[in-house]
């Protein structure tokens, strides 16, 4: 078996995990929270298209944290790292990580840390069953409109003005 393809097993694995400790906890017990200046920081890479570098500072934080909250950074992450490989014009790839970012990020709907996940999750959604209906062949058609943005819902007691980081 190729190095590469054990690897992919393991992360299914990994991943599998955090789902099933998803589903089993508490993933939004800390949603009320202000987010960390890092998760601000990914979320201003992520919506200028800094996908390689959001996924750097996603994954620090990400690593960092040893809470449910941890699979908010990653599922943000992943779903970076999804159009990162459509970018390369990697079908799988964005395939792949954009289906485990939506299924992490599904456990923190509506919203998390400001977060407005149900839109990002609706947003990711609509991209990758668009690039799934388009396959591999046709990856260079997919409509850069649909790279969504992710947005932040106004901290309690502010106007709505600055939605997104």
């Amino acid at each position: 078996m190729s190095e590469q393809r054990s690897r992919r097993q393991l992360e299914h694995v990994k991943v599998k995990a955090t789902l099933e400790r998803l589903r089993a906890g508490n993933p939004r017990e800390r949603c009320r929270r202000a987010p960390p200046p890092e998760l601000l920081k990914g979320i201003h890479e992520f919506n200028e298209g800094k996908f390689f570098e959001q996924h750097e500072t996603l994954e620090l934080l990400w690593r960092a944290e040893r809470g449910e909250i941890r699979a908010l950074y990653q599922g943000i992450l992943h779903v970076g790292v999804g159009f990162y490989h459509l970018q390369h014009g990697n079908f799988h790839g964005a395939v792949t990580k954009l289906g485990t970012g939506i299924a992490m990020l599904e456990h923190f709907q509506p919203s998390c840390m400001r977060v407005d996940v149900a839109r990002l999750v609706k947003e990711a959604r609509v991209a990758r069953e668009t690039l799934l209906r388009l396959g591999e062949s046709r990856i260079q058609e997919f409509p850069p409109e649909l790279v969504p943005r992710v947005h932040l819902r106004p901290s309690r007691g502010k106007s709505a003005g600055g939605n997104h980081a």
